[in-house]
């Protein structure tokens, strides 16, 4: 008997402690919402504005904490997690673009009779030393002169070059460019639509500042208004493009002892732009045009010389997602279009996002999506519906891959910490943190991935609008982050 009884208590011991450990852990999670819940309504710079929070658990799914989580707000860049989500699941984490060299006309020789056409389709990664790699493959294939045309043909996409609620503030800066079939960009950041322009200091006071473009081309005119000014006098430069032009005004002063100014401008119609490069890298193989140039569709029957394949969609989400490439959302939207129904339009790619968006168990009827970067103040997504996402993606093959994507907190390396390399930077919090920032003007938002101290896994989606100041956000998001990493 009295055996039996010690068993017992053995046995119930255990439990007993277990269910006391349990307790604590729930008392200590209940205790972390409750000081999020405060953090929330206590907020000087929420007063007024609309928070919309949702915390999940990674495992499980289950709603942990939601305030707002229902409402319909402005996302920001938040929105790419949507357009990254729909391209992989549509096109698949292998899928690259391509950009074709053709002609209509015969080789004789080392003479080519007839035009040749740079077919674009959709590269946003077309870099000049890609193109240049296009010219040698002409070269090589024995193309000495050509008695034609260089033709750019930009049709893959249609010729809407910005998505419907793009402010005109916005067209001449790097995340602000225009859209095409055809364009190209000036580093491995893959701003495409842009060229880099430096100011230097001249050799002395009293001279004008040195100005170069990246790449050179002469599809982009420098006007250079500066002037070179003692160490002690003020740097202040305006670098201005005009709408509608490719005509770039530098105008303004920089001391001589200053460090060069680096500024990413967009170019009017990058189709010309890619075109303009393209023919320089020709000039270098040698090879002589005798024609002109143009914008046209390929013909049918023109005969392919050469490609080029861009990076595959895992690399190139990357920088989309780190450095919040806008040209790549647009350009992922209007590529879905295309695939799917033969029409590379914001129209069409958004049906497809909306589509993927119901594979991926999330009911798109109550957002509104506008564009494929989130730079609109129209589009509309939940918190919920952004936490749920993330959620149900974590079951895709292709999910390693865009997890990789997201910007790491602490992380000073931009292209692993991208845009939250200089957040949440403290031992404990760095690395903890795999989430996608969002920022325009009154809106400022982050959702994604989180280790708690305990070694869970959260998924959390913080949609801050009606900002007084957009900047106030990120101490908001920060604090609640920190607060949840104690869940």
């Amino acid at each position: 008997m009295l055996f039996a009884i010690l068993l017992l208590v053995i046995t119930i011991m255990p439990s007993i402690h277990i269910q006391q450990e349990q307790a604590s852990a729930n008392e200590s999670q209940n205790q972390v919402l409750g000081q999020l819940n405060q953090l929330v309504m206590n907020e000087p710079n929420l007063k007024g504005a609309i928070a919309g929070i949702s915390i999940r658990s990674a495992k499980s799914g289950e709603i942990l904490y939601q305030h707002a989580g229902d409402i319909r707000l402005r996302p920001a860049s938040n929105l790419k997690l949507i357009t990254a989500t729909s391209a992989l699941s549509a096109l698949g984490d292998n899928y690259r673009f391509s950009t074709e060299i053709l002609t209509d006309g015969k080789l004789e020789g080392n003479k080519l009779t007839g035009n040749l056409y740079l077919r674009g389709k959709g590269d946003p990664t077309l870099l000049q030393e890609d193109l240049d790699a296009l010219a040698k493959k002409i070269k090589k294939a024995g193309v000495d002169v050509v008695f034609g045309n260089v033709i750019a043909d930009d049709t893959w996409y249609d010729d809407e070059r910005y998505s419907i609620d793009l402010t005109w503030s916005d067209e001449t800066y790097y995340y602000g460019s225009a859209v095409s079939g055809l364009t190209a960009s000036p580093n491995k950041d893959y701003d495409s639509g842009t060229v880099i322009v430096e100011v230097s200091p001249g050799e002395k006071a009293g001279t004008k500042a040195e100005i170069s473009v990246q790449p050179s081309n002469n599809y982009v005119k420098i006007i250079n208004n500066t002037k070179t000014v003692q160490k002690d006098e003020k740097k202040d430069i305006d670098i201005i493009r005009e709408h509608g032009e490719n005509v770039i005004t530098i105008e303004g002063t920089i001391p001589v002892n200053a460090k060069p100014i680096q500024e990413w401008m967009t170019v009017w119609e990058p189709t010309g732009y890619a075109l303009a490069v393209f023919k320089q890298s020709l000039a270098k193989q040698g090879i002589h045009v005798i024609g002109t140039e143009g914008i046209a569709k390929t013909p049918d029957s023109a005969a392919l010389l050469a490609t080029d394949l861009s990076i595959p969609l895992k690399e190139l989400l990357v920088p989309f997602l780190k450095l919040s490439n806008n040209g790549h959302g647009e350009t992922l939207v209007k590529e879905m279009g295309h695939v799917r129904y033969g029409e590379g339009s914001w129209e069409k790619g958004i049906n497809v996002v909306k589509e993927e968006l119901r594979k991926n168990g999330v009911d798109p009827s109550g957002m509104v999506i506008r564009d494929g970067s989130g730079i609109s103040h129209v589009n509309l997504v939940s918190a919920n519906d952004l936490s749920k996402l993330l959620y149900s993606v974590q079951s895709q093959t292709w999910f390693p891959a865009f997890l990789h994507a997201l910007p790491i907190a602490g992380n000073s390396d931009r292209h692993v910490g991208g845009t939250l390399r200089n957040r949440l930077k403290s031992p404990e919090m760095a690395g903890k943190v795999k989430a996608k920032t969002g920022t325009i003007t009154t809106v400022s938002s982050l959702s994604g991935y989180l280790k708690t101290r305990s070694g869970e896994d959260l998924i959390f989606s913080i949609l801050l609008n009606n900002l007084m100041n957009d900047a106030h956000g990120k101490p908001i998001e920060d604090k609640i982050v920190t607060l949840l990493y104690e869940y």
